[in-house]
């Protein structure tokens, strides 16, 4: 077993949303999922320093896909030199020849691999398309790039979840599989639309302005998709852990599509708390329970969230007090940063 604390805390620093999605998650799947977020974490601070030179991160990259093309055990150790990357970063560097370990001896091994291998072969993607001079990606190249990086995180959540607890799934495994990577790739696409500005500035135009319309209605037709996957799981946590990444993506996609000239549209946090606590019915669980100390007390006791309904509480009873007074002030947060589009 991985330690729970070790995991928590390089999430708390490299997951933000994400994090907060696990929390809901059971374990099992949470922990092969966590473990598998932050190895591909690990390459992604590799592909997207803008400390390391271009001819570097490749070659850190390539050698990492080396490592995973072989049948033995992973160790990959990149050559990081100081204030090449931030300092969560350096630490999730640092763990990992931790993360590694675990990795060598979880009894998901296969599947995580599979997994950060697919998510690599994006990176690289990433890397060896946008160069000086290249045009942005065709359609055809955007899709694609989604179903590597997040298509491929839905497939895999959805064969975990099969693996450990069967039963939650109401429709037949190779459904949910499709139904799991068109999700995937609903988010990654609200992500790329989010940051095309962003991107544009570093030299990657994975969307032009003149195809936002397309890619809007693609981005709907996926994270409806998203929502049949949803539907498709019995209520528990788990349902809740996958829909509230679907709440955040549809109110942010909403923001995109209200104001396209926007440099980057950013959830408030408050939006981000009215959609933890619109998912709680996935749970069995309403407002009144959160809002409730007696049962919100026996509620924390019984999932061992207990950190996650204090906080819900606190922004239950913001909310109530926004709502009542009309006021629409709120600090603003991030939202899903790549590839938290788990």
């Amino acid at each position: 077993m991985v330690p729970a604390g070790r995991l928590r805390v390089l999430l708390g620093e490299n997951a933000r949303t994400f994090a907060l999605v696990l929390r809901f998650l059971p374990d099992p799947p949470r922990e092969p999922i966590a473990l598998a977020y932050l190895l591909a974490r690990a390459s992604d601070s590799v592909a997207d320093a803008p400390g390391i030179p271009r001819e570097r991160r490749l070659e850190l990259l390539q050698s990492l896909s080396q490592e995973l093309a072989g049948e033995g055990a992973v160790r990959w150790s990149p050559l990081i030199l100081p204030g090449e990357l931030s300092e969560s970063e350096r630490r999730l560097m640092e763990a990992l020849p931790w993360l590694l370990d675990a990795l060598a001896m979880h009894p998901e091994r296969r599947e995580i691999l599979r997994l950060w291998e697919k998510i690599l072969e994006g990176q690289l993607f990433d890397l060896e398309r946008f160069v000086p001079g290249m045009p942005p990606l065709r359609r055809e190249e955007l899709e694609h790039y989604c179903g590597m990086v997040a298509g491929s995180v839905g497939e895999t959540w959805t064969r975990l979840v099969a693996g450990c607890a069967p039963g939650i799934l109401l429709r037949p495994l190779p459904e949910m599989l499709g139904l799991g990577r068109a999700y995937g790739k609903g988010l990654q696409l609200v992500n790329v639309l989010r940051d095309r500005a962003e991107d544009r500035k570093i030299g990657r135009v994975y969307a032009q302005d003149a195809d936002l319309e397309h890619f809007t209605v693609l981005a709907r037709e996926w994270l409806g998709q998203g929502g049949r996957y949803i539907a498709a799981l019995r209520p528990g946590r788990v349902r809740m852990a996958a829909g509230l990444p679907l709440a955040l993506a549809v109110r942010t996609l909403d923001l995109v599509e209200g104001d396209p000239s926007a440099y980057r549209v950013k959830l408030s946090r408050m939006s981000v708390f009215r959609a933890v606590i619109a998912s709680l019915p996935s749970l069995g669980v309403g407002l009144r329970t959160v809002a409730d100390p007696a049962s919100s007390a026996r509620w924390t006791s019984s999932t061992g969230f207990r950190k996650t309904s204090s906080t819900l509480t606190r922004a239950s009873n913001t909310s109530s007090r926004a709502t009542a007074s009309g006021s629409t002030r709120s600090s603003s947060r991030s939202s899903f940063a790549r590839p938290d589009s788990w």
